[in-house]
């Protein structure tokens, strides 16, 4: 079961915009749960070293949604480059997986 299903990670520049992200995931039920954590992130961006406090969001997801909420997040996303890594499930609680299964479902 396991198999099919993701995470997928962004990050963004404020706590607004990241409740904005999780709120349109979730009512379009692309995810069960998203994760929102302020982190401190270092990173090259046009050949200079930058330092940004950023909002980091895990979006819960049945992988075959993927496509749809890279489209979502695509649209809404506040950077000219957005993070959107897709990062498959090996294992989980199978309770947990039957709840992720059943908050996505259409």
């Amino acid at each position: 079961m396991s198999e099919r299903f993701s995470i997928v990670i962004t990050t963004t520049a404020s706590a607004a915009k990241a409740r904005e992200l999780a709120s349109a995931a979730l009512e379009a039920r692309l995810a069960a749960c998203v994760q929102c954590f302020p982190i401190e992130s270092r990173y090259v961006w046009r050949g200079e070293i930058r330092e940004e406090a950023e909002i980091g969001l895990h979006f819960k997801i049945a992988t075959e949604d993927y496509a749809a909420l890279c489209a979502l997040l695509r649209s809404r996303h506040d950077y000219e480059t957005p993070e959107i890594l897709r990062v498959d499930v090996a294992e989980g609680d199978s309770d947990y997986l039957a709840w992720l299964a059943q908050s996505t479902r259409k």
